[in-house]
């Protein structure tokens, strides 16, 4: 599995931190940015990671910001991303079962590292159970 994983500012240490994770994990890790905690514009990551993913460079993304929101917002623009803002193991997994999700957002301000690397677990660890919510899923990508 290859993910790709973006940040701005406000994210960049938990991003850092979920790198470490992944690469533990043996995944293949694609860093869209930012490399610092300089300011930057979340929309410009959230785009590249889920541009990343649709163009297959990988096959599902990570991003964080401050909260997770915006940067979720700008991933959720490109068409045929559905990036879901988590904020516990639950709605992880949920994500994935029920919608498919191929982006997961974090906090970087709001989830502690621990609980953030139980997030991402879940979420890499869960399959989509397809049947009825396969119809749903089209319906979003329509």
């Amino acid at each position: 599995m290859k993910i790709a994983i973006a940040s701005d500012h406000g994210g960049y240490q938990l991003k850092e931190e979920i790198k470490k994770y992944l690469e533990g994990r043996n995944i293949e890790v694609v860093d869209l940015g930012t490399n610092s905690e300089e300011s930057v514009d979340y929309p410009i990551y959230g785009k590249a990671c889920g541009e990343a993913v649709m163009s297959g460079k990988a096959d599902r993304g990570i991003v964080c910001c401050g909260t997770g929101i915006g940067i979720s917002i700008a991933a959720n623009k490109v068409k045929g991303i559905r990036c879901a803002l988590c904020t516990d193991v639950h709605m992880a997994e949920m994500s994935r079962k029920h919608n498919d999700s191929n982006v997961l957002s974090l906090g970087g301000r709001t989830t502690p590292v621990d609980k953030a690397l139980e997030i991402v677990g879940a979420w890499l660890d869960t399959e989509f159970e397809g049947g009825r919510h396969q119809r749903r899923v089209d319906m979003l990508n329509a």
